[in-house]
């Protein structure tokens, strides 16, 4: 016996009449799995409860004082804030808070853990960067808002919500602003206070070192040498003065034994007899004239050294005038003398010239003795005065001389105290724009929150997207029969009509006979048929109904 030869015939091409044939022999499993999607796709969307999703935007407000003026203490950008803030706001504490203040998620507490429900909650929470055209680009920009946005079922709760997240973020950023800037403004006052107590403590070792060197000190050089010129240039011009002093004395002593000689040699000369009581009233004149000429000289002499104010010069300018009023006293009466001596006549005077000589030399005589003793009083003086420079140079250069030996241990102190000092100012400078930053604050006046769109209540749900949702749903199950079909045309290998049979086997048709079936049998299957379909069809009618129905009325309450 022979074995039988197995041959494979690939497929023939479909036409279109080929493709209508296929969903009239699988009708039923292209619109049966349909019909189940619908139903399923009906159901579920109006099964889910709705979400309601509540907006809230709030703005960023500048910094109402210009940076230039009053700069702020917060170098952190605002967005950056926001951030930092968002994870404050939505940590596990604050939203378990607001899930207790507002009832939320009671399904979820009784089923779920408390983590889980915070999990939900934020996945329900969008912090959002508020964006807008460019007009100049025509790209988007980010404008200095953000928005909050918090989805839940019940509309009501979702709006009350977002206001309490609103709020809590400008709580929270005038919270953060005032701790930062007073955090600040006490830092900045520690710092200061440490730095003033490390300036005062080398200001004071400073004085310390300044007044056990007084005068020895490396900053002092420069004036010292200075003091050394200066009073090197006062010793040579006291020298100039001595010098010059007693070269007048000794014209004044060459004068004054010129003048004595002369004298001698006039008293040697024969005077003539005069009247006794003419010569006593000449001598009281003359004695007159020598106090006169005495405290005039004084006078003169202490004129150049003092001024008129001075207690010595008053006091001679004084005895000056009572010697003037006592010699005027004497020639009035001399004067009075010689009108009643005309009655009677008097002895003459004879050698007035020589009386009158010798008065002159004695007065002269007189008026260089007191120059030489002013000299002599002058040369004094600036003997002394030499002396004094003279040994203030030699302290000013002694101190010159040890001025190395503390030279760096005080160029350290001094840099040690120019360093704590701006350290001290800088720190002042800061503290004060720490301060007006603080005061910026608290008055309100710097980089706000402010509420730019409150929070709204949603009348529309997002989601579910109904429309959406029951298409995909017909589509899936569309294609879902369709895949069904093609499966089962795949799997079935007859033949369908006669374009089967000429493409197989190879032969020409003459003529085909119809199969013949009972019409009642026919009938039969066809009512049973439309029976389950129509049932099918009202069950999936009134069961998606049924759903709608408990959407709405569950909705109503």
């Amino acid at each position: 016996m022979q074995p039988t030869e197995t041959y494979s015939t690939p497929r023939r091409a479909l036409d279109v009449e080929d493709y209508i044939d296929i969903l009239r022999r699988h009708r039923g499993w292209i619109f049966g799995p349909f019909l189940l999607c619908v139903v399923v796709s009906v159901v579920g969307v109006y099964m889910w409860p709705d979400s309601y999703v509540s907006q809230e935007v709030v703005k960023i407000t500048p910094q109402q004082i210009p940076e230039s003026m009053v700069q702020s203490s917060i170098n952190q950008a605002m967005f950056d804030r926001i951030s930092s803030m968002e994870q404050e706001i939505l940590s596990r504490n604050e939203l378990t808070n607001i899930i207790r203040n507002y009832g939320l998620y009671p399904r979820e507490i009784s089923r779920m853990p408390v983590e889980d429900v915070i999990e939900l909650m934020k996945k329900n929470i969008s912090i959002l960067p508020v964006t807008g055209a460019n007009p100049n680009s025509g790209g988007v920009r980010t404008i200095p808002a953000f928005a909050i946005q918090f989805s839940y079922s019940d509309r009501l709760l979702a709006q009350k919500v977002v206001q309490d997240l609103g709020a809590r973020f400008i709580d929270e950023n005038i919270r953060n602003s005032t701790n930062r800037t007073f955090q600040t403004t006490q830092f900045m006052k520690d710092e200061l206070d440490q730095a003033k107590k490390e300036l005062d403590a080398i200001e004071d070792k400073l004085t310390a070192f300044r007044m056990k060197n007084n005068g020895k000190l490396p900053d002092q050089v420069q004036s010292n040498v200075q003091q050394v010129s200066a009073l090197q240039s006062q010793v040579y011009a006291l020298n100039a003065n001595l010098s010059r002093a007693q070269q007048d004395k000794l014209q004044i002593e060459a004068t004054l034994r010129i003048l004595k000689d002369q004298q001698t040699e006039i008293n040697k000369q024969p005077s003539d007899v005069m009247n006794a009581e003419v010569a006593q009233k000449n001598e009281k004149l003359a004695e007159a004239d020598k106090e006169v000429q005495y405290w005039d000289d004084t006078l003169r002499v202490l004129r150049q050294k003092y001024s008129d104010n001075y207690p010595d010069v008053q006091t001679a300018a004084g005895r000056l005038a009572v010697a003037k009023q006592k010699r005027d006293e004497i020639e009035k009466e001399d004067i009075s003398k010689k009108a009643e001596s005309k009655s009677s006549p008097a002895p003459k005077v004879v050698n007035q010239q020589v009386l009158r000589e010798q008065r002159d030399i004695d007065a002269r005589i007189r008026q260089l003795q007191s120059s030489s003793e002013a000299k002599d009083l002058e040369i004094q003086e600036t003997t002394k005065e030499l002396k004094r420079a003279t040994d203030a140079i030699k302290s000013y250069e002694a101190r010159l001389e040890t001025v190395p030996l503390g030279e760096q241990e005080y160029g350290d102190l001094v840099r040690d105290r120019d360093l704590a000092k701006q350290k001290y100012v800088d720190l002042e400078e800061r503290l004060e724009k720490a301060e007006r930053a603080e005061a910026m604050e608290q008055r309100k006046e710097g980089e706000l929150l402010e509420l730019l769109d409150p929070a709204s209540l949603p009348m529309t749900p997002t989601e579910p997207k109904r429309p959406l949702v029951i298409s995909v749903g017909a589509g899936i199950g569309l294609l879902l029969g369709i895949v069904i079909a093609g499966a089962r045309e795949m799997k079935d290998t007859s033949l369908k009509n006669l374009k089967d049979v000429r493409a197989y086997t190879q032969l020409s048709i003459l003529g085909s006979i119809p199969l013949l079936e009972n019409d009642f049998v026919v009938r039969r299957r066809r009512r049973l048929a439309w029976l389950g379909w129509t049932t099918a069809c009202l069950a999936a009618v009134v069961i998606m109904a049924g759903s709608v129905v408990y959407y709405y009325v569950a909705n109503s309450r």
